[in-house]
């Protein structure tokens, strides 16, 4: 018996209908009349589906078909008359598992009718693999084509992957490209293929030249710098032949000068009738194209017209095409239109301020040359950190609903006037405040630092405030900070979600190190910065100690046995009774440096119990947030008590003292303001400034004189220090997110150490070590401020004609002056690290009197260098310095540089 059948393909889904069915015998053979009569009804019959039959699949289960095609035993049918078929075959098609699909009518009994879905499979794909690349592309491609293994594989998915390659290699220049696919069916495999993609890269397309025409006014050389991303080939070309002098031709408003300046002329010999332009320079940037960057670069063009005042600038036509060499040829044929300006600027619907304050505030004058971009800039249409405009200066009063749109009233000649309408609304006040993302910081934490509080009024500066403060905690990544802001314009509120994003804030030091004169020294180091004093009981909050509540505790131990060890504990509590914004700090160190030579300078062991410098030392201080002159301002008292110990230890500076105890008991005023920010690790914006006073007592008073046998058992003194930085962004934004930038700062620091007794020599602790990286050496067990200056070795000498090099201080300076300017450019700020690099210039010296100070007389030193911040393990650098005052003839420029190296935190 032979069966009716209805072959339904993709092609005739759009258009199938059962009333259409036909009995259909493709092998010429006897159809079952009762199937046939199905078809030979003049009117229209139910039937019941009492079964249903999968053939053809090999990969998947026949009840995954039926209950994806949706067709089920037990359905009505009517023939003709039914579209069920038609949906059946169209979800299956959806699904993308099938490249063909047959529904069989293949029995009928009564009104019983049998089912029968014939499908072919698509083939799965077993692997695939990337030929004439090399294995850097083929592994960044296995990302972008978007395959996957033991997957169903359609030819849409093939074409994609083509596209996904093609555009990987048109971004780095290769405009054409070939991929050819081999598909082979897998061996041992059920319907699965194997995938090789054959590409032909071809040579990289640069970018010849870029033509504009039409560009009376602007200059070429100008519209090219616009288009950032769009260069020119880098590529010196000589001309031999002499170019005919353009005297007289003043078609562009240029002195002969300015023109073959402005097309990159850069030496020219002026004759009588001709320029000889030996050197020109095309570009100086990469030059492949970028058809996305290309029509980017394109709106960037019209922005710089319309910044200029043609407003009606258009690019009226662009093509680009292939020179002989294969390289890309980019014309643009421009219509600049008219120069516009500022005619009069109205206000309307201000109540707050008079028409001079906003004036003010707005910076534009009638005559000014007419640039929308800055005009919306001026009026504040967006929140930024900068402030300085009119919506600043609504906002921070509270005017949230505040709105100004800039209307044209009239344009004549070249001059445009504008209607500035105000709506100001009502002052709005904060209502819900809160926070989300905090999962280890507890909510208090976060809350305290807030500065936008319920029920008082809102302002932007607010805002901008609270995110430095978040940041400066270390506790969130600084660059999502998001305060997620509400208007609410039915009772003149706004709530305020403050999203942050918790990051890794525990540092782990684990280091070993050879050299300092005592051989392999480790190093154990672990800072907790968002520790919780309250939970130390509590075992269940331990991972691995109690963490949430803000506080800062470190421990450090450096030894190697018998010739060196030392031992730091500090504990931070930022909010002392949690209330204001009061620090309080205890600190504890204990320090033994052994000298484990002998008399001959042989190493032994013994020696180190008999000749030694041991410092123990511990310290309290108490910190206050000031209200005046602004916030920004810390005041902080320090107690300090150090006790040096020498033992037949001959130290520099002590007068040939080398056995007894000092006793060092001090008062630290520090005066602090550091607006820096948002990210304490790469500050972009702001300033830092500290003053700070250090004082013993006059122990001169107390009868101890000059001349005792230990004259610094009571050391007096008095300790000044002065340090200014300042950070000041250069420059646009760049990077995908706009975030990165380069950053200037500068930096100036001071320090003096003076006496009560004039008959006294000044205490030989305390003092300033200058040279080096910065890091702390065995002259730090004497309470030295240690003052890194990359580009030189420690020096003893004021005279910088001295070079330093080889020369072991006697003494350490008691004055010193430090200037610094770098010059950074951050790689990233994310949470997981911060990298930038930096070029620098340093110029330091320090003096042993005021008699012998000179601010002028420095020692300088320029060079390069990298951070690298990870929170697991704080803050690295490298420094490459060349100290100009050590260069000699004989050793040259290598002989004047130096590679220093820091760790932990930036140096002095």
């Amino acid at each position: 018996m032979r069966r009716i059948y209805q072959n339904i393909s993709l092609v005739t889904i759009l258009f199938l209908s059962v009333t259409a069915l036909k009995a259909q015998d493709s092998t010429n053979v006897s159809i079952d009349p009762v199937l046939q009569s199905i078809f030979n009804s003049r009117s229209v019959k139910e039937y019941t589906i009492a079964g249903i039959t999968v053939t053809g699949s090999k990969s998947f289960d026949q009840n995954l078909i039926i209950s994806i095609s949706g067709l089920a035993v037990g359905d009505k049918v009517q023939i003709p008359g039914t579209d069920l078929f038609s949906k059946a075959i169209m979800k299956l098609w959806k699904q993308s598992l099938v490249a063909d699909i047959q529904i069989y009518l293949t029995k009928l009994e009564g009104s019983d009718l049998y089912l029968e879905l014939a499908i072919k499979e698509r083939p799965r794909l077993i692997d695939f693999k990337f030929q004439g690349v090399k294995k850097g592309d083929r592994d960044d491609l296995e990302g972008k084509v978007g395959l996957s293994k033991d997957r169903v594989l359609t030819e849409n998915m093939r074409l994609s992957a083509v596209e996904a390659i093609k555009k990987f290699y048109n971004d780095k220049g290769y405009r054409n490209v070939v991929v050819d696919v081999d598909e082979q069916t897998a061996p041992e495999s059920n319907n699965g293929i194997l995938l090789t993609f054959n590409i032909k890269k071809g040579t990289k397309v640069r970018i010849n030249s870029i033509n504009f025409t039409g560009n009376e006014i602007v200059s070429d050389l100008k519209l090219k710098k616009q288009m950032k991303n769009t260069k020119e080939m880098n590529r010196m070309t000589l001309f031999p032949e002499k170019i005919e002098s353009p005297y007289g031709d003043s078609s562009k408003g240029y002195t002969l000068k300015q023109y073959f300046k402005d097309y990159g002329y850069l030496s020219l010999t002026k004759t009588r009738d001709y320029f000889d332009p030996y050197v020109r320079i095309k570009g100086f940037s990469g030059s492949k194209f970028n058809d996305k960057k290309y029509q980017e670069d394109k709106v960037n063009v019209l922005n710089y017209y319309n910044a200029q005042g043609f407003r009606d600038a258009q690019l009226l036509a662009d093509t680009t095409f292939y020179d002989h060499k294969g390289n890309l040829n980019v014309d643009i044929k421009l219509s600049e239109g008219r120069k516009y300006y500022f005619g009069n600027m109205v206000w309307t619907g201000n109540t707050k301020y008079a028409d001079s304050v906003l004036n003010l505030f707005l910076g534009i004058n009638k005559g000014d040359v007419y640039n929308l971009e800055l005009l919306n800039k001026r009026l504040g249409k967006q929140l930024t950190a900068e402030g300085g405009d009119i919506g600043s200066l609504y906002q921070d009063d509270g005017y949230l609903f505040f709105r100004v749109e800039p209307i044209e009233t009239a344009v004549y000649n070249d001059t445009i006037d504008f209607e500035l309408r105000m709506s100001e609304g009502p002052q709005a006040t904060y209502g819900k405040i809160s926070v989300s993302g905090n999962d280890k910081t507890k909510d208090y934490v976060v809350l305290r630092e807030l500065r936008t509080i319920p029920g008082e009024k809102f302002s932007r500066s607010d805002i901008i405030r609270t995110q430095r403060e978040l940041a400066q905690l270390g506790f969130f990544n600084a660059e999502t900070i998001n305060p997620q802001i509400t208007p609410n314009a039915d009772n003149g509120t706004v709530d305020i979600n403050w999203q942050v994003e918790e990051k890794s804030a525990d540092q782990l030091e684990l280091s070993a190190g050879f050299g300092g004169g005592i051989g392999l020294t480790g190093t154990l180091g672990v800072s907790f910065n968002n520790f919780s004093l309250k939970n130390i009981t509590k075992r269940s909050t331990w991972d691995p100690l109690p963490s949430g509540d803000g506080q800062k505790l470190s421990a450090r131990i450096q030894s190697n046995g018998k010739a060196y060890r030392s031992y730091s504990f500090s504990f931070t509590e930022p909010w002392l009774g949690g209330r204001k914004r009061n620090s309080f700090s205890i600190s504890y160190f204990n320090t033994k440096y052994a000298n484990p030579y002998d008399s001959f300078g042989n190493y032994c062991k013994s020696c180190a119990k008999n000749s030694y410098v041991k410092t123990v030392g511990f310290g309290v201080s108490l910190g206050k947030q000031l209200k005046k002159p602004d916030d920004f301002f810390n005041l902080i008292y320090s107690l300090n008590f150090q006790q040096y110990k020498l033992k037949n230890y001959l130290v520099s500076g002590f007068g040939g003292l080398k056995d007894g105890t000092s006793t060092n008991i001090s008062l630290k005023i520090t005066l602090l303001r550091n607006s820096a920010g948002p990210n304490p690790i790469f500050p972009t914006s702001g300033s830092n400034f500290m003053l700070s006073g250090q004082f013993t007592l006059p122990y001169s008073l107390m009868n101890i004189k000059a001349g005792d046998a230990n004259q610094y058992k009571l050391p007096e003194f008095h300790k000044w220090r002065l340090n200014a930085e300042w950070y000041v962004p250069i420059g646009r934004a760049r990077g995908p997110e706009k975030n990165r930038q380069f950053i200037l700062k500068t930096a100036a620091k001071y320090g003096f150490i003076g006496k009560y007794n004039r008959n006294l020599d000044v205490s030989p602790f305390e003092r300033f070590q200058l040279g080096d990286a910065g890091l702390s050496n065995t002259q730090a067990l004497l309470g030295y401020d240690i003052i890194a200056h990359r580009g030189y070795p420690i020096y003893g000498s004021s005279d910088p004609k001295i070079n330093p090099d080889g020369i072991t201080p006697t003494d350490y300076f008691t004055i010193f002056n430090k200037y610094t300017v770098e010059l950074r450019y951050p790689f990233s700020t994310s949470a997981s690290s911060t990298i930038y690099g930096l070029a620098f210039f340093e110029a330091a010296n320090g003096w042993y009197s005021f008699r012998d100070y000179n601010p002028f007389k420095l020692r300088r030193s320029a060079g390069i260098g990298a951070r690298f911040f990870l929170p697991m393990f704080g803050l690295l650098g490298f420094d490459y310095g060349i100290g100009f005052d050590r260069y000699n003839q004989t050793s040259g420029l290598k002989g004047a540089a130096k590679f220093t190296f820091m760790l932990g935190q930036e140096p002095e």
